[in-house]
């Protein structure tokens, strides 16, 4: 990462090979920027990490939990950090169950219902807990779809939507699928942008659904801190604040995204798709920016981008100017997922 000092001539190509990191191939849910910090030296925290579709706008969680941590000596207890989320949403809280994060409340679900439709592109997690996948039962979806960001259309159904995304893309906690017998399930993970500190629900149709995946639910399953902190977490939130800003980021990252010559998917969720971005993940790793690779929703040569705050867009521009002549095309060398980039000019201190 040290620049070239002043006056010496970029190496040839042949060296440019032999001193390119080996980056990580992509995982299978994003979140790659820790591994990617790893295999350049850098400190996680530095890495732009847009493979996670978090909130930009929400406020230090950190800040929010701090006054909390004296939870962590007791043993979990769900029953007020329930009634208060149950509150804010407008359900009864007999029919909410909080979970670790969103992926349980999918797996959770998904064990229950056992057989569901998942039309593609969509979630892998929804395929990976169900027991199998029939196109002739009722669907499991994503509403906005993950990775589209495209919104339902009122008439559309689904046994399960997953609204992990719906109150950032819409202002609202909930379209409110759970009061016409459909199961919905989110996240405050994404919302909050604390993928470490697990807080997903489930939202039932009815009191007997949620009792009974409460009893499949390992016991003490959301950690003390959360729990704990559920009433300063709810009160920091501003749905409608945070979507008309999340619409406002997303034009801005639509327009240098076709500055740079491609063309995002129209969407309203906190992340665009793009297609036709073959090597875009590996040109913008190597230059501490991670994208979501979509070979994993079955969307070969596509990306997906978070939305980034302001600063984050202006370091997503510096890497796609740093990285544009770069060759876009990784070679997969050596262990699975390491990839290495093949040719290009040393540019800033990394190979390009």
């Amino acid at each position: 990462m040290t620049p070239l000092p002043p006056g010496r001539p970029a190496p040839p190509a042949s060296a440019c090979l032999a001193l390119a990191p080996a980056l990580p191939g992509p995982g299978n849910h994003g979140g790659d920027g820790a591994a990617l910090a790893r295999a350049l030296g850098m400190d996680p925290c530095s890495v732009l990490d847009l493979s996670m579709s978090l909130n930009p706008l929400a406020p230090d969680v950190v800040e929010i939990v701090r006054p909390h941590l004296s939870s962590l000596s007791r043993y979990p207890d769900a029953r007020d950090a329930t009634r208060l989320f149950a509150e804010a949403v407008g359900v009864d809280p007999t029919r909410v169950v909080l979970t670790n994060g969103g992926s349980e409340a999918i797996a959770l679900v998904a064990a229950k219902v056992r057989r569901a439709s998942v039309d593609e592109p969509e979630f892998s997690l929804y395929r990976r807990h169900l027991d199998s996948v029939d196109p002739r039962a009722p669907g499991f979806r994503s509403n906005p779809n993950n990775p589209t960001g495209r919104l339902a259309g009122p008439e559309e159904t689904a046994l399960v939507w997953d609204e992990a995304f719906y109150p950032l893309a819409t202002g609202s906690w909930t379209r409110g699928d759970a009061d016409r017998g459909s199961v919905v399930v989110g996240s405050m993970t994404k919302l909050l942008a604390c993928p470490g500190l697990r807080i997903g629900y489930v939202i039932a149709p009815e009191d007997a659904f949620a009792a009974n995946l409460a009893e499949r639910q390992p016991e003490w399953s959301v950690g003390s801190l959360a729990l704990a902190a559920m009433a300063d977490l709810l009160s920091a939130v501003d749905l409608t604040r945070w979507s008309n800003g999340l619409s406002r980021l997303r034009k801005e990252l639509g327009d240098l995204l076709e500055r740079h010559g491609f063309t995002p998917e129209p969407s309203a969720a906190n992340y665009v798709l793009v297609k036709k971005a073959e090597g875009l993940r590996h040109r913008l790793a190597s230059r501490g920016v991670a994208v979501r690779e979509c070979a994993s929703f079955g969307l070969e040569g596509c990306v997906r981008i978070a939305v980034p705050g302001p600063d984050g867009l202006a370091r997503l521009e510096k890497a796609l100017e740093e990285s544009a002549d770069m060759n876009p095309g990784p070679v997969v060398t050596g262990s699975a997922g390491a990839h290495h980039m093949t040719t290009g000019r040393m540019r800033g201190g990394i190979t390009g």
